[in-house]
């Protein structure tokens, strides 16, 4: 039975254990919290920082292999166990690039891959003479996530509000459509893709407010989404499960926003709306078993379950028995204890062959399942 860690406990890393428990497969999970969603699930917990060398060496060193749930990991570490033999999913040199979104951008010019106009910008000084390059979004090169460390700069008031450390910024453009692809390469280098996913993103914030998957796209578009989410994936040079956002704009061109090298947000219908789940995929992956199928069982809607304004403590979910009585309603809470504003708590799914009845019930869930605290 082969011994394999993730690097992070959170919901991530949860339901990819939910979905360990169809196979032979001794699971290992390093996190600081031990009260973390993954805690109760893997076979092995140990208490530690996913960020410190040794830490995620000596985590690492007695595995077959190991994986991450969020970038923010000690690679220096993970390009050690893997000089010794451990495989990395995915590959340190993958997540060196992708961790940084300065390399990201770097990384896309290079290899001549479609991407928005961008400059890196050192600190707040070089950001203020950029006026002239505004409208643009301001991404710090390191440990955003989840919206944090993006700034939306429209005019030079705005400026204030961007980072002083080395960021990117990148021109707005004319969005019609934002999709994510997902790609899964085994360790053969074979690959497999799933259909594309619609997100639909709440402006306030800068999260995903729900989405929609398979997005009804002209074929000449989803060619051109697929040609590029697979030049994106080859060039990484990578076994793994990796996500690729992208902008249709109002041309019908097609611009990579970002790249993750991991399961994601934008695959999680897959668990229900396909018949390999992206987690069950990234497990055959590790294994070295044979590729799932990425196929649509029926179109589906993903809508996420954060923490209400206002309320912050023990988590009650306001609306949960209402929204199970919905037919094909499949509800995931993430099992974090304390609600915050804006956090993520869980999901729900929902699955039919009607688009317009999954948006309306997107819409009804969205108004019925409130995060609150008694």
């Amino acid at each position: 039975m082969q011994k394999i860690g993730i690097l992070g406990g959170g919901q991530l890393g949860r339901m990819l254990l939910q979905a360990a428990a169809n196979y032979p497969v001794e699971t290992f999970v390093l996190e600081n919290d031990e009260q973390c969603p993954s805690a109760h699930l893997c076979h092995h917990f140990t208490k530690g920082d996913i960020k410190d060398f040794e830490t995620v060496y000596n985590f690492g060193k007695g595995l077959d292999a190991i994986t991450i749930e969020i970038e923010s990991v000690n690679v220096e570490a993970l390009e050690k166990l893997e000089a010794e033999g451990v495989n990395v999913f995915p590959k340190p040199s993958a997540l060196r690039i992708i961790k940084n979104k300065i390399e990201q951008k770097k990384f896309y010019q290079h290899h001549q891959i479609p991407t928005s106009e961008f400059v890196i910008t050192e600190n707040k000084e070089e950001l203020n003479a950029l006026v002239s390059f505004l409208p643009a979004a301001h991404k710090v090169g390191m440990g955003g996530y989840d919206g944090r460390g993006v700034e939306l700069l429209k005019t030079a008031a705005d400026l204030e509000r961007g980072f002083d450390a080395p960021a990117v910024l990148e021109k707005l453009v004319p969005i019609q459509k934002e999709i994510a692809m997902i790609v899964a390469v085994g360790q053969d280098g074979e690959t497999t893709m799933y259909p594309p996913a619609e997100m639909v993103f709440d402006p306030l914030l800068n999260l995903l407010d729900y989405q929609v998957s398979p997005s009804e796209l002209p074929e000449k578009t989803f060619w051109k989404l697929e040609a590029i989410a697979m030049a994106v994936v080859r060039n990484l040079e990578s076994p793994g499960l990796f996500a690729v956002e992208l902008f249709v704009d109002k041309n019908g061109d097609v611009l990579v926003n970002e790249t993750a090298p991991r399961v994601h947000n934008s695959g999680h219908h897959s668990i229900e709306g396909n018949y390999s789940s992206q987690f069950d995929m990234l497990w055959r992956i590790m294994l070295g078993y044979p590729l799932g199928c990425t196929d649509a069982i029926m179109p589906s809607v993903i809508l996420n379950i954060v923490g209400e304004e206002g309320y912050s403590g023990p988590a009650y979910y306001e609306g949960l028995e209402d929204v199970l009585k919905m037919e094909n309603a499949f509800v995931h809470i993430y099992g974090k204890s304390h609600t915050k504003p804006g956090r993520k708590m869980g999901h729900v799914t929902v699955i039919g062959k009607d688009r317009s009845e999954l948006t309306y019930k997107a819409n009804r869930i969205k108004h019925l399942l409130k995060v609150k605290t008694k």
